[in-house]
């Protein structure tokens, strides 16, 4: 469908995160694989990330892609507010995602913000701003979206023989966790959701809240604590009867737990996507991480400047998951939002089966 106030993919285009192709657009499946163009952007509290895609058979190929940290929820736990740097990085991030989008011709989009922009008094005069200098209309998810389109996109990393997983997302403001159990009988059906929540707590939030550069075992233990005590009522009733189960994590600290673990000299998301780390290869890979100074943290290649600070909230709250869940292993997913938006939009067109 033609966006009226974006023809022949001006300089300054409208995005608009609703649109949809309509049935009586509909062309043979062979000329949308090699035509359609799907866009799916995440704006979260520490990232901004995007996803450009083309279907191919039941699947989907990547064409290009873009992440950046912004840390819009810089000081949100403090003030309330989405500070004016914070504003000033996104729209810098999001200016180069407007500027991929128009260049790919994506014309099936989904431009989504989490947790910040949920809670941030100033969400609506911000997303007003972006609307105005960059043309994108952002659509603020509730946390049941978010966790649903997490499942979504890392679906396929569930073991085919297992009885199920306790699926996580650790966000920046917010994290969430599913629990997804096989249905008896049928090894070959879409897991069911017996239950879900979505804690208010993300690696920004702890570490600023807490402490993230130098990091004591009293200060750790601490942090283990706060987000345990906010995960006990959910693993009351979601941590029993995990025989069979296994943990499946999507977040930037699981993905740096995997490259340290991998002693990788740089980050590699083609080894890292897919993983699986048993609960003593995570124990030991948290272990040296909490040994590490800022510093040496900093100049890891798997951890940088940008999450110096941040993995260790991150491996706390990955940690008080892990004390709730007790699975022997943990399978690793670089994918998530973006990946779920694809996979939704492009099953909307029936160019992807459901199950």
């Amino acid at each position: 469908m033609e966006h009226e106030s974006w023809p022949r993919y001006a300089a300054e285009p409208r995005v608009d995160t609703h649109e949809h192709i309509s049935p009586r657009q509909a062309v043979p499946v062979r000329t949308r694989l090699s035509d359609t163009a799907y866009a799916a952007l995440d704006l979260g509290t520490n990232n901004c990330r995007l996803l450009i895609a083309r279907p191919t058979a039941n699947n989907f190929r990547i064409v290009d892609s873009f992440s950046r940290i912004i840390r819009l929820g810089e000081g949100l736990a403090q003030t309330g507010r989405i500070s004016e740097l914070a504003i000033e990085r996104a729209l810098s991030a999001l200016r180069v995602c407007r500027d991929k989008i128009v260049a790919k011709r994506a014309t099936r989009t989904r431009l989504i913000a989490t947790e910040a922009c949920r809670t941030a008094a100033n969400t609506d005069r911000f997303r007003e701003r972006v609307d105005r200098e960059l043309g994108i209309r952002l659509e603020v998810i509730d946390r049941e979206t978010e966790a649903m389109l997490a499942v979504t996109g890392c679906l396929p990393l569930l073991d085919p023989g297992a009885s199920g997983a306790i699926l996580f997302d650790i966000g920046g403001g917010s994290s969430e966790l599913v629990r997804l159990d096989r249905i008896p009988g049928l090894p070959d059906a879409t897991p069911k959701i017996s239950g879900w929540v979505s804690l208010p707590v993300g690696v920004v939030t702890l570490a600023e809240r807490r402490g993230g550069v130098d990091v004591t075992p009293q200060a750790y233990a601490a942090m283990v604590s706060e987000v345990a005590e906010m995960l006990a009522p959910f693993a009351l009733t979601h941590g029993r009867d995990l025989g069979g189960m296994h943990l499946l994590g999507t977040s930037g600290t699981v993905t740096t737990v995997a490259g340290i673990f991998l002693d990788l000299p740089r980050y590699d998301r083609r080894r890292v996507d897919g993983l699986w780390m048993s609960d003593a290869d995570v124990t030991h890979t948290v272990d040296r991480l909490l040994a590490m100074s800022y510093q040496e943290r900093v100049h890891n290649a798997c951890i940088g400047t940008e999450r110096g600070d941040l993995v260790l909230a991150g491996c706390a709250i990955l940690d008080a998951i892990r004390m709730a869940f007790p699975c022997p292993r943990l399978r690793i997913a670089d994918r998530g939002l973006r990946e779920g938006m694809l996979v939704q939009m492009m099953r909307e067109d029936g160019l992807m089966r459901t199950s």
